[in-house]
């Protein structure tokens, strides 16, 4: 397993709608493997092909908050929502591309989700909570959308120009 580069945001590769996986190849295995070391070492919960600069559907999350309890991985290739509630959570949200910047966003508080693991074959299950967010923000990156969108423009390019400035201090280091 590698650790890949996560990309910052404002960045226009972040901004793309990625292709579907065509089948699971060794690739497709080494780039998730790769992915979630690079999500665990973030740290993060979730983290989306095109973050690593790679514009396809997959993404893989773990939203175990329990230190005690063993990491519960998920690989999701092709994703797609099957079902929301139309119970809403506010859940306030971060994002491994936006480093140290955080805000609320309004989701359905469930939601079903049919993906292809590396297994091959097709899955389905619902999530809630942690897991329904981090979820849909995860679909969000890989259909071009930040969870900065959510807000209004001031706030957003508030956030925008502190990556700006976050990406020009990194490059001059």
């Amino acid at each position: 397993m590698t650790l890949r580069s996560i990309i910052l945001h404002p960045d226009p590769r972040l901004k793309k709608v990625c292709e579907p996986v065509a089948r699971i190849t060794p690739e497709i295995e080494t780039l998730a493997a790769d992915m979630l070391a690079t999500m665990y070492d973030a740290p993060g919960v979730g983290l989306a092909a095109p973050q690593v600069g790679v514009l396809s559907r997959l993404y893989v999350m773990d939203c175990e908050k329990d230190p005690e309890a063993p990491r519960n991985p998920v690989v999701m290739v092709n994703p797609e929502v099957t079902w929301t509630s139309e119970a809403l959570n506010t859940y306030e949200e971060g994002c491994l591309s936006i480093p140290d910047q955080y805000a609320d966003v309004t989701r359905p508080a469930q939601v079903k989700v049919r993906w292809l693991g590396l297994d091959g074959k097709t899955h389905e299950r619902a999530f809630e909570g942690l897991w329904a967010t981090c979820a849909q923000h995860e679909i969000d990156h890989l259909d071009g959308k930040l969870f900065i969108d959510y807000l209004g423009p001031i706030k957003r390019q508030m956030i925008t120009r502190k990556m700006v400035k976050l990406k020009r201090e990194r490059n001059r280091a």
